[in-house]
């Protein structure tokens, strides 16, 4: 069953090795990264270390039971109990319900463990998946999003408010 762990130095093969198997996948629906972000992926990955020590963020990865990672579930900006999630799935599990369960299961433990009380996301128009991930964990669409928010892509803002009962599971969401 994998697990989702949060983001330490030990991950950083795994974690360069999901974004490259994956990288024209994510590039379908979100901004791709660059060249850049894969030639300095040390650097960067240090920068997000010292971002989650300085408690500006939490960084998470779903890890396979054989140690590859399958998903990156990410908590920015947190400030005054809440934060931007963000997260992205290998495409060999997605459709699978593993962004849906795993955006849930962070949810249960953000207030707890990170005292946010509400999580925000911006999701782009050409990705309904990610739409239907958020639909489907209790998240509630509050407005547009526009290209600074999507790296060039307009889209649309979604909340979810932690203190509420969660989203009860759905036979159809393909997660069992």
């Amino acid at each position: 069953m994998p697990e989702l762990q949060r983001l330490h130095a030990h991950h950083a093969p795994a974690v360069l090795a999901f974004e490259l198997a994956n990288r024209a996948y994510f590039a379908a629906s979100v901004s791709d990264r660059g060249d850049a972000y894969f030639d300095h992926f040390a650097d960067r990955f240090d920068a997000l270390l010292a971002e989650q020590e300085a408690g500006v963020c939490a960084f998470h990865v779903l890890v396979a039971e054989d140690g590859p990672v399958l998903g990156r579930f990410n908590l920015l900006d947190l400030e005054d109990g809440t934060a931007v999630l963000g997260y992205r799935v290998a495409q060999h599990v997605a459709g699978r319900g593993v962004a849906t369960a795993t955006v849930r299961d962070l949810c249960r433990l953000a207030p707890d463990r990170y005292g946010l009380h509400t999580l925000r996301a911006a999701v782009a128009h050409q990705n309904p998946a990610s739409r239907k991930v958020l639909t489907r964990a209790g998240f509630l669409p509050t407005g547009p999003a526009g290209p600074a928010d999507l790296g060039g892509k307009h889209g649309t803002w979604y909340r979810r408010d932690l203190t509420l009962l969660q989203a009860p599971e759905r036979e159809d969401d393909g997660h069992r």
